[in-house]
């Protein structure tokens, strides 16, 4: 099928559209929201202007809406955003929440749209590691639970990273892949990517009580 993705350019979205493809799909448009509200239930925000250099790095065409990221509401950007592409489905990246995955059916059905999930219900340990081994780039950009520390921000997602990850899903009952909001990640790199972004100039932001922000302000395009 033709598809539009849902797209933060976080682990999810990005792993959820390479799937796709390998299931033959292909991806027409990838659809970012950007909310002004950074605990917007549907949407990611931390350094989502990144989105702009991912789809370049993948050649694919972004189409993007603002919204205020009031509850319930935001959830009608995702249907101003589809309704006019000339394509047959949506993939979008949830792994177990309904909350989310249960509001992007509501919208494909009400425009007649195929809903693509291909993380739903996956083995998370199984998950991370398969991001690590296919060669997925990804950094942690924002903490939001009982055990992070600022030393998580602009951590670089590999199997030490996993395995303290494990850890702190038996200590604190965190979903290890950030379900629940516990983290957020940006993709630096992956196989989809005809270009990598190196960070050049970034910022810790800790406020305390296990939450903050690596803010991502350049990026340098290198070709692979």
């Amino acid at each position: 099928m033709k598809l539009a993705a849902l797209f933060s350019g976080g682990k999810d979205s990005v792993f959820a559209i390479w799937k796709a493809m390998q299931e033959g799909h292909t991806i027409s448009y990838l659809a970012t929201v950007h909310s002004s509200n950074p605990e917007s239930f549907m949407y990611h925000t931390a350094n989502i202007g990144l989105t702009v250099f991912q789809s370049v790095a993948m050649g694919m065409k972004l189409v993007s809406s603002q919204c205020t990221g009031e509850k319930e509401k935001e959830v009608h950007e995702i249907e101003n955003l589809l309704k006019n592409m000339e394509v047959d489905g949506v993939v979008c990246g949830a792994i177990k929440s309904n909350y989310q995955k249960d509001r992007v059916a509501k919208v494909c059905k009400e425009l007649n749209l195929k809903l693509v999930s291909p993380l739903w219900h996956t083995d998370e340990e199984k998950y991370l590691r398969e991001l690590v081994n296919e060669g997925f780039e990804i950094v942690i950009t924002e903490v939001a639970a009982e055990g992070f520390t600022e030393k998580w921000l602009g951590r670089k997602l590999d199997d030490k990273c996993i395995d303290d990850l494990l850890v702190l899903r038996k200590k604190h009952k965190i979903s290890i892949v950030g379900e629940g909001g516990e983290y957020e990640t940006a993709v630096l790199d992956c196989p989809l990517f005809k270009q990598r972004m190196d960070i050049t100039a970034s910022e810790k932001k800790w406020e305390g009580n296990s939450s903050g922000r690596f803010m991502i302000s350049a990026v340098k395009m290198v070709e692979k």
